[in-house]
């Protein structure tokens, strides 16, 4: 018998004494009837009375970690180059594993999430994987955008940034190449540089990158692709309405996009599914921690959000040789390193053709494709994707090493 319905078997026995008898003197047989009555109405009392206990210690647990400060992406890393509010940040080394074996390896977020996402929390950090396995690795992190940085665009990011920190990377590692982990947006970034630069990789690994944002309407699959389907019909003139405003795409619009895409979901998560971890104190610390990132969310400067959302997603500049960075044409054949190129199977947000049509570009290069079995976030903090995440990574800079 479900828990719930215990429950209300319990509450009615225990208002007529137990149960039993004749039913409190009503006649032979009224008992019974009237009991069973009672019981099935007592069992909706009885779940609205455990959702109530559920949600005080939900309130309880969410005043705790505020008074707490819940944190994140905490294994320690020291900064060895800055640009103005560009970091670049290598994480020391696994106490267990002094040795760095293989690197230096340089994730590259974009500028929709923060680099953090990499580094949750230590039971679901791709970060300390890769330096548990000897992977000297290091962060880019765009800092925090504002009016200031309207006027940056790829070039800035993909090409000058980018390359600096690559350099920066090289000279504190003493190693004459570099892999790079670009990841959604910063895999495009990540791609481009590598088919500008073929010379400074080792080697190069995307996940959850659009490469090319048409591939899946050719092959539609009910509820992904919102996304990309709602930017292909985006007016040009309503981005550059959006954009002269104040010169930046807000992080929060962004966010709120992302949310609208499934609110089915969105609603669950913030009501059943929360209850349903009131009580597990690692559970409710990962949730917070997870909301805590995605709640933080930089602007975007406005150059860079046009050609974000009219060069790539409008106009599919990148899979159609369209696109250049200071004046120089990115063809993704010139990437003459080995490819990693890691896509998440139920990914809403970057439908895996948009992903694997990397492939279909290369040439004379070792190209691996990796599926994960979860959404586009869960590639980085699920149990399920970081034990295919970390060691496909691995595998990779061992071949390149």
């Amino acid at each position: 018998m479900h828990p719930r319905a215990e429950a209300g078997d319990e509450l009615a026995g225990a208002m007529t004494g137990g149960g039993g008898g004749g039913g409190g003197g009503r006649g032979e047989g009224a008992g019974p009837d009237w009991m069973g009555a009672f019981r099935a109405s007592a069992r909706p009392a009885c779940a609205m009375i455990e959702a109530t206990r559920r949600m005080i210690a939900l309130m309880d647990k969410l005043g705790e970690a505020r008074r707490r400060s819940v944190r994140i992406a905490e294994t320690p890393k020291d900064t060895v180059w800055q640009q103005g509010k560009v970091t670049l940040s290598r994480y020391r080394a696994d106490p267990a594993v002094p040795e760095r074996r293989y690197g230096p390896l340089l994730i590259v977020h974009g500028l929709v999430g923060r680099q953090s996402m990499t580094d949750l929390e230590p039971r679901r950090s791709l970060v300390r994987r890769l330096l548990a396995a000897g992977v000297d690795t290091f962060v880019l992190d765009w800092g925090n955008p504002t009016r200031a940085d309207r006027y940056c665009d790829m070039t800035d990011y993909a090409d000058h940034r980018l390359g600096d920190a690559v350099e920066a990377a090289l000279e504190v590692a003493e190693r004459p190449r570099a892999a790079l982990l670009g990841i959604c947006q910063g895999g495009v970034f990540a791609a481009a540089h590598a088919a500008l630069y073929p010379e400074r990789l080792a080697a190069l690994a995307l996940a959850v990158t659009p490469i090319d944002c048409h591939a899946d309407a050719a092959a539609p699959v009910p509820g992904r692709g919102q996304l990309n389907l709602w930017l292909r019909s985006l007016p040009e003139d309503l981005v550059d309405r959006l954009i002269d405003d104040s010169g930046m795409v807000p992080g929060a619009l962004a966010a709120t996009v992302f949310n609208g895409l499934t609110p089915g979901r969105t609603a669950a998560k913030y009501t059943a599914d929360l209850m349903e971890i009131a009580g597990d104190p690692d559970a409710l610390d990962t949730f917070l921690r997870m909301e805590k990132w995605l709640s933080d969310r930089p602007d975007q400067p406005g150059e860079l959000a046009r050609e974000w959302l009219v060069g790539l997603y409008r106009e599919n500049r990148l899979a159609t040789g369209r696109l250049s960075l200071d004046g120089r044409p990115v063809r993704l054949e010139n990437i003459s390193c080995p490819v990693l190129n890691i896509y998440a199977r139920d990914d809403h947000i970057v439908p895996p053709p948009c992903s694997r049509a990397l492939k279909n570009h290369l040439q004379n290069v070792a190209y691996r494709e990796l599926e994960v079995p979860t959404g586009h976030i869960g590639a980085f903090v699920s149990p399920r994707g970081l034990d295919l995440v970390a060691p496909a990574m691995t595998a990779l800079l061992a071949q390149a090493a």
